[in-house]
């Protein structure tokens, strides 16, 4: 199976990169810094794209990279977020104009683009999936501040829907994932017994977010699964 996770080099996207392969698939990592997972030796093949998605020639350099080699999954794992959006202290009159365009253009331009560009690829794929990974702030009565993040996963849920439509046809499957916050301190070699001891159940394991995209990739092309809202169990907020 091949597999391209952009937004690859840590957190969740690191999490994928571990824990989705097998023995002969072959994943392409998209990020801008190396990630050390590349010297992994599990028999995946890994390949490095490096790629700011805050540069509009990024995505060429994407399929450039790729060439027409068949996508069975593509996951859109890139997210940013105000710099100080977690903050108690938060306040979204002091957000950098220049920021606000960046947030916006990598977690939902970028994701049309990337998309748009690489649909020859996974055209190639005889069950190919599509994920765009959310989050639990992108959906109603969130609580959250932050206004660009915010609307960006709000967006990320918009275009999963109308992208949908469009690859209906050629039966690739959108599926958009809402999680909660993740407990991406722990990393996905350490084990879900670490994250519950460390978290007590506020955050997700990554290795829960990885089964379940796991579990939808060996769905047949007749199952649709369209959006999943996944908050942590002691995220009260939710």
């Amino acid at each position: 199976m091949n597999y391209l996770i952009v937004g690859a080099s840590r957190g969740l996207g690191d999490a994928f990169v571990k824990g989705l392969p097998e023995k002969g698939d072959h994943v392409w990592m998209v990020s801008r810094n190396q990630p050390d997972s590349i010297n992994i030796q599990d028999g995946v093949l890994r390949t490095w794209i490096e790629a700011d998605l805050s540069l509009k020639s990024s995505i060429q350099h994407i399929a450039e990279a790729l060439k027409n080699e068949p996508i069975d999954v593509l996951i859109y794992n890139a997210g940013i977020w105000e710099k100080e959006g977690w903050q108690s202290h938060y306040d979204f009159e002091k957000d950098d104009p220049e920021d606000i365009v960046n947030i916006l253009h990598v977690n939902t331009t970028a994701a049309i683009l990337c998309t748009q560009k690489l649909l020859p690829n996974l055209k190639k794929s005889k069950n190919a999936k599509v994920f765009l990974i959310g989050s639990t702030d992108g959906i109603e009565n969130n609580g959250s501040k932050q206004l660009s993040y915010v609307a960006s996963k709000f967006g990320i849920r918009g275009i999963a829907s109308a992208l949908r439509e469009n690859l209906r046809n050629y039966e690739i499957g959108v599926t958009c994932i809402n999680p909660g916050s993740i407990a991406t301190g722990i990393p996905f070699e350490k084990g879900v017994e670490k994250a519950l001891e460390h978290y007590n159940g506020r955050c997700i394991p990554v290795q829960d977010i990885v089964s379940l995209v796991k579990a939808i990739t060996l769905l047949s092309k007749a199952s649709c699964v369209k959006e999943i809202n996944m908050p942590a169990m002691m995220d009260m907020n939710v």
